[in-house]
């Protein structure tokens, strides 16, 4: 994985033993950037499948911060169709948990765009899968596969 970074608080070094363990995006740069929030820090990132790139921002200063992620939606009962959103309250405390979060989110879009060519799509399948498993260890195919179907709630 090839990693670059512009942010103050984290050399590539840093960067690439916080995404270790983590699958690669085949061709693809990572670059780490600063967020300068106004008020409160929150999640940033984006692939760019022409320049081949994953930009992630760090918030700086780091500050530990919630996020609200929607991870699916579920049918509402009656004749109209209807949908709830199903949410998750994360607490990011480290640097590490919002860095490999936003990895996982983003690759799951390049996944999707270069294996099944919906990569700018599907918001929740990618949070879905950043949610199951950014402080897993070892992140396979197979988790990515099983973020694709969601189970019954």
């Amino acid at each position: 994985m090839q990693i670059r970074s512009t942010s103050s608080e984290l050399t590539p070094a840093q960067a690439e033993r916080m995404l270790a363990g983590l699958p690669g995006a085949d061709g693809y740069e990572v670059i780490v950037k600063p967020l300068r929030y106004r008020e409160k820090p929150h999640l940033a990132a984006e692939t760019d499948f022409s320049a081949a790139t994953i930009t992630l921002r760090l918030p700086e200063p780091f500050l530990p911060f919630g996020e609200v992620v929607a991870y699916g939606a579920k049918r509402r009962p009656g004749r109209s169709i209807r949908f709830v959103w199903l949410t998750e309250g994360v607490t990011f405390r480290r640097p590490r948990e919002v860095l490999r979060f936003l990895y996982l989110h983003e690759w799951m879009h390049w996944y999707l765009h270069h294996h099944h060519g919906r990569g700018n799509s599907a918001e929740t399948t990618c949070d879905r899968f950043a949610l199951a498993n950014y402080r897993r260890r070892e992140v396979t195919l197979a988790d990515a596969r099983a973020a694709m179907r969601r189970t019954r709630d």
